[in-house]
Protein backbone atom coordinates (compact mmCIF):
# COMPACT_ATOMS: atom_id res chain seq x y z
CA UNK A 1 0.00 0.00 0.00
CA UNK A 2 2.99 2.32 0.46
CA UNK A 3 3.77 1.97 -2.80
CA UNK A 4 0.28 2.60 -3.97
CA UNK A 5 0.05 6.06 -2.07
CA UNK A 6 3.38 6.89 -3.55
CA UNK A 7 2.33 5.90 -7.11
CA UNK A 8 -0.96 8.31 -7.11
CA UNK A 9 1.06 11.17 -5.36
CA UNK A 10 2.95 11.03 -8.25
CA UNK A 11 0.09 10.97 -10.40
CA UNK A 12 -1.48 13.61 -9.10
CA UNK A 13 1.73 15.91 -10.00
CA UNK A 14 2.39 14.29 -13.80
CA UNK A 15 -1.66 14.61 -14.62
CA UNK A 16 -2.79 17.86 -12.62
CA UNK A 17 -6.51 16.49 -12.46
CA UNK A 18 -9.16 19.02 -12.34
CA UNK A 19 -10.54 18.53 -8.73
CA UNK A 20 -14.28 20.22 -8.09
CA UNK A 21 -15.42 20.62 -5.04
CA UNK A 22 -18.53 22.35 -3.49
CA UNK A 23 -17.16 22.83 0.01
CA UNK A 24 -17.98 25.64 2.61
CA UNK A 25 -16.43 29.35 2.51
CA UNK A 26 -15.21 28.92 6.02
CA UNK A 27 -12.52 26.43 4.36
CA UNK A 28 -12.68 26.90 0.98
CA UNK A 29 -9.39 29.04 -0.03
CA UNK A 30 -7.59 26.42 2.05
CA UNK A 31 -9.13 23.74 0.27
CA UNK A 32 -8.12 25.31 -3.11
CA UNK A 33 -4.58 25.47 -2.33
CA UNK A 34 -4.17 22.57 -0.83
CA UNK A 35 -5.14 20.78 -3.96
CA UNK A 36 -3.24 23.18 -5.71
CA UNK A 37 -0.02 22.06 -3.49
CA UNK A 38 -0.76 18.20 -3.99
CA UNK A 39 -0.57 18.70 -7.87
CA UNK A 40 -4.37 18.93 -8.50
CA UNK A 41 -6.61 21.89 -10.10
CA UNK A 42 -9.22 23.14 -7.76
CA UNK A 43 -12.00 23.98 -9.35
CA UNK A 44 -15.28 25.48 -6.87
CA UNK A 45 -18.08 25.73 -8.40
CA UNK A 46 -21.31 25.54 -6.54
CA UNK A 47 -23.79 27.71 -8.63
CA UNK A 48 -26.86 24.86 -9.32
CA UNK A 49 -26.73 25.99 -13.00
CA UNK A 50 -23.69 25.72 -13.60
CA UNK A 51 -22.70 22.70 -11.15
CA UNK A 52 -23.51 19.93 -13.55
CA UNK A 53 -20.94 20.73 -16.70
CA UNK A 54 -18.37 21.71 -14.18
CA UNK A 55 -18.58 17.71 -12.53
CA UNK A 56 -18.99 16.38 -16.26
CA UNK A 57 -15.17 17.42 -16.78
CA UNK A 58 -13.72 16.79 -13.31
CA UNK A 59 -11.38 13.76 -12.39
CA UNK A 60 -13.23 13.51 -8.87
CA UNK A 61 -15.65 15.35 -7.10
CA UNK A 62 -15.57 16.63 -3.53
CA UNK A 63 -18.46 17.52 -1.36
CA UNK A 64 -19.01 18.97 1.58
CA UNK A 65 -22.20 19.76 4.06
CA UNK A 66 -20.99 22.21 6.23
CA UNK A 67 -22.20 25.48 6.45
CA UNK A 68 -25.15 24.18 4.43
CA UNK A 69 -27.51 26.49 2.55
CA UNK A 70 -30.38 25.92 -0.06
CA UNK A 71 -28.32 26.56 -2.88
CA UNK A 72 -25.50 24.28 -1.81
CA UNK A 73 -28.14 21.44 -0.93
CA UNK A 74 -29.36 21.95 -4.69
CA UNK A 75 -25.90 21.97 -5.59
CA UNK A 76 -24.47 18.94 -3.97
CA UNK A 77 -27.52 16.47 -5.36
CA UNK A 78 -26.79 17.97 -8.74
CA UNK A 79 -23.27 17.01 -9.05
CA UNK A 80 -23.31 13.89 -7.31
CA UNK A 81 -26.16 12.74 -9.68
CA UNK A 82 -23.77 14.25 -12.23
CA UNK A 83 -20.79 11.98 -11.03
CA UNK A 84 -22.87 8.59 -10.70
CA UNK A 85 -24.08 9.22 -14.15
CA UNK A 86 -20.50 9.95 -15.59
CA UNK A 87 -18.57 7.76 -13.44
CA UNK A 88 -16.11 10.24 -11.80
CA UNK A 89 -15.25 9.62 -8.23
CA UNK A 90 -16.89 10.90 -5.89
CA UNK A 91 -16.73 11.85 -2.02
CA UNK A 92 -18.89 13.39 0.83
CA UNK A 93 -18.04 14.97 3.96
CA UNK A 94 -20.65 14.10 6.50
CA UNK A 95 -20.08 18.02 8.34
CA UNK A 96 -22.10 18.04 11.05
CA UNK A 97 -24.99 15.35 11.18
CA UNK A 98 -24.61 15.24 15.10
CA UNK A 99 -26.06 18.45 15.49
CA UNK A 100 -28.43 18.77 12.70
CA UNK A 101 -31.79 17.25 11.69
CA UNK A 102 -31.50 19.17 8.60
CA UNK A 103 -28.33 17.95 7.39
CA UNK A 104 -28.85 14.16 8.42
CA UNK A 105 -32.33 14.03 6.68
CA UNK A 106 -30.42 16.07 3.63
CA UNK A 107 -27.41 13.19 3.71
CA UNK A 108 -29.26 10.30 4.40
CA UNK A 109 -31.63 11.15 1.48
CA UNK A 110 -28.91 11.48 -1.47
CA UNK A 111 -26.85 8.73 0.13
CA UNK A 112 -30.56 6.48 -0.51
CA UNK A 113 -30.74 8.27 -4.60
CA UNK A 114 -27.35 8.69 -5.38
CA UNK A 115 -23.96 6.24 -5.78
CA UNK A 116 -20.96 7.91 -3.84
CA UNK A 117 -17.71 6.84 -4.45
CA UNK A 118 -16.74 7.64 -0.38
CA UNK A 119 -18.01 8.92 2.74
CA UNK A 120 -16.27 10.98 4.93
CA UNK A 121 -16.72 11.86 8.62
CA UNK A 122 -15.39 11.62 12.02
CA UNK A 123 -16.62 8.62 14.19
CA UNK A 124 -19.87 9.91 15.76
CA UNK A 125 -21.07 11.93 11.94
CA UNK A 126 -20.51 7.96 10.74
CA UNK A 127 -22.36 6.50 13.72
CA UNK A 128 -25.11 9.10 13.14
CA UNK A 129 -25.76 8.01 9.81
CA UNK A 130 -26.69 4.33 11.39
CA UNK A 131 -28.54 6.30 13.87
CA UNK A 132 -26.47 5.52 16.48
CA UNK A 133 -26.28 8.37 19.20
CA UNK A 134 -22.29 9.78 20.31
CA UNK A 135 -22.13 12.26 22.57
CA UNK A 136 -20.47 15.61 20.83
CA UNK A 137 -19.14 19.10 21.00
CA UNK A 138 -20.61 20.44 18.41
CA UNK A 139 -18.96 18.90 15.73
CA UNK A 140 -16.37 17.20 17.56
CA UNK A 141 -16.47 13.71 19.46
CA UNK A 142 -16.03 13.97 23.37
CA UNK A 143 -13.85 11.65 24.36
CA UNK A 144 -12.27 8.09 22.65
CA UNK A 145 -14.70 5.22 21.92
CA UNK A 146 -13.52 1.56 21.65
CA UNK A 147 -11.52 1.47 18.05
CA UNK A 148 -13.09 -2.28 17.90
CA UNK A 149 -16.73 -0.59 18.09
CA UNK A 150 -15.74 1.93 15.65
CA UNK A 151 -14.47 0.05 13.09
CA UNK A 152 -17.77 -2.30 13.42
CA UNK A 153 -19.59 0.86 12.80
CA UNK A 154 -17.44 1.85 9.80
CA UNK A 155 -17.47 -1.86 7.94
CA UNK A 156 -21.62 -1.40 8.77
CA UNK A 157 -21.68 1.64 6.73
CA UNK A 158 -20.18 0.46 3.91
CA UNK A 159 -22.53 -2.49 3.76
CA UNK A 160 -25.45 -0.40 3.67
CA UNK A 161 -24.34 1.99 0.88
CA UNK A 162 -21.87 0.10 -0.92
CA UNK A 163 -18.71 2.39 -1.19
CA UNK A 164 -15.77 3.13 0.97
CA UNK A 165 -16.16 4.75 4.45
CA UNK A 166 -13.55 6.90 6.08
CA UNK A 167 -13.58 7.79 10.11
CA UNK A 168 -11.37 10.01 10.77
CA UNK A 169 -9.62 10.97 13.88
CA UNK A 170 -6.47 10.37 16.25
CA UNK A 171 -7.11 7.00 14.45
CA UNK A 172 -8.26 7.13 10.81
CA UNK A 173 -10.54 4.48 10.66
CA UNK A 174 -10.77 3.48 6.55
CA UNK A 175 -13.13 0.69 4.79
CA UNK A 176 -14.21 -0.89 1.40
CA UNK A 177 -15.77 -3.77 3.08
CA UNK A 178 -13.01 -6.10 1.33
CA UNK A 179 -10.19 -4.18 4.10
CA UNK A 180 -9.90 -1.84 7.02
CA UNK A 181 -6.81 0.37 6.90
CA UNK A 182 -5.82 2.30 10.59
CA UNK A 183 -3.88 5.25 10.00
CA UNK A 184 -2.47 6.63 12.95
CA UNK A 185 -0.37 9.94 11.39
CA UNK A 186 -0.72 13.29 12.15
CA UNK A 187 -0.63 15.59 15.45
CA UNK A 188 -2.64 17.04 17.65
CA UNK A 189 -2.35 20.66 16.82
CA UNK A 190 -3.88 19.42 13.51
CA UNK A 191 -7.37 19.89 14.87
CA UNK A 192 -6.41 23.52 16.09
CA UNK A 193 -6.91 24.58 12.60
CA UNK A 194 -10.27 25.39 10.98
CA UNK A 195 -10.98 22.89 8.37
CA UNK A 196 -8.30 20.18 8.17
CA UNK A 197 -11.16 17.98 8.04
CA UNK A 198 -12.02 19.81 5.07
CA UNK A 199 -9.23 19.51 3.60
CA UNK A 200 -8.74 15.99 3.94
CA UNK A 201 -11.75 15.52 2.28
CA UNK A 202 -10.28 17.47 -0.98
CA UNK A 203 -7.40 15.80 -0.84
CA UNK A 204 -8.77 12.06 -0.70
CA UNK A 205 -10.82 13.47 -3.85
CA UNK A 206 -7.30 14.19 -5.59
CA UNK A 207 -6.13 11.08 -5.10
CA UNK A 208 -8.94 8.89 -5.83
CA UNK A 209 -9.09 10.67 -9.26
CA UNK A 210 -5.61 8.63 -9.46
CA UNK A 211 -6.12 5.46 -8.07
CA UNK A 212 -9.07 3.82 -6.39
CA UNK A 213 -11.58 5.28 -3.34
CA UNK A 214 -9.70 2.88 -0.79
CA UNK A 215 -6.57 3.74 -1.87
CA UNK A 216 -7.83 7.43 -2.23
CA UNK A 217 -8.76 7.69 1.09
CA UNK A 218 -5.35 6.18 2.96
CA UNK A 219 -3.45 8.26 0.84
CA UNK A 220 -4.88 11.53 1.79
CA UNK A 221 -5.23 10.31 5.40
CA UNK A 222 -1.45 9.36 5.28
CA UNK A 223 -0.18 11.81 3.27
CA UNK A 224 -2.05 14.94 5.47
CA UNK A 225 -1.14 13.37 8.40
CA UNK A 226 2.80 13.22 7.75
CA UNK A 227 2.49 16.84 6.67
CA UNK A 228 0.70 17.64 10.42
CA UNK A 229 3.98 15.43 11.76
CA UNK A 230 6.46 17.26 10.03
CA UNK A 231 5.51 20.63 9.69
CA UNK A 232 7.03 23.55 11.89
CA UNK A 233 4.11 24.38 14.73
CA UNK A 234 6.20 26.17 17.47
CA UNK A 235 5.07 29.95 16.43
CA UNK A 236 1.32 28.90 16.43
CA UNK A 237 -1.09 27.79 14.54
CA UNK A 238 -1.41 30.30 11.33
CA UNK A 239 1.76 29.44 10.92
CA UNK A 240 1.48 25.68 11.37
CA UNK A 241 -1.64 25.88 8.57
CA UNK A 242 1.00 27.52 6.11
CA UNK A 243 3.79 25.01 7.04
CA UNK A 244 1.78 21.77 6.33
CA UNK A 245 1.05 23.75 2.97
CA UNK A 246 4.60 24.05 2.39
CA UNK A 247 4.93 20.50 3.38
CA UNK A 248 2.32 18.43 1.73
CA UNK A 249 4.04 20.03 -1.98
CA UNK A 250 7.56 19.48 -0.57
CA UNK A 251 6.97 16.09 0.72
CA UNK A 252 9.22 13.05 -0.62
CA UNK A 253 8.52 9.73 -1.22
CA UNK A 254 11.20 8.43 1.15
CA UNK A 255 9.44 10.64 3.62
CA UNK A 256 6.25 9.03 3.53
CA UNK A 257 8.32 5.46 3.61
CA UNK A 258 9.60 6.63 6.61
CA UNK A 259 7.33 7.79 8.69
CA UNK A 260 4.07 5.91 7.40
CA UNK A 261 1.88 4.56 10.54
CA UNK A 262 -0.51 2.01 8.57
CA UNK A 263 -1.73 -1.33 10.03
CA UNK A 264 -4.70 -3.18 8.27
CA UNK A 265 -6.97 -4.73 10.69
Amino acid sequence: MTEKIIKAKKAAWENSPLIHSITNPISINDCANFVLSAGGKPMMAEHPLECADITKTASALALNIANITDARMQSIKISAKTAEEYKVPSIIDAVGVTCSKLRLDYINGLLSDTKISAIKGNIAEIKALLGIHTETIGIDVKGCGDINEDIKAVNELVCRYGCTVMASGKTDIISNGTETALVQNGRREMSLVTGTGCVLNVLAATYMSQSDAFTGCIAAAVIFGICGELAEHKNGMASYKNAMLDKIYTLTDDEIRDNIKLNFF
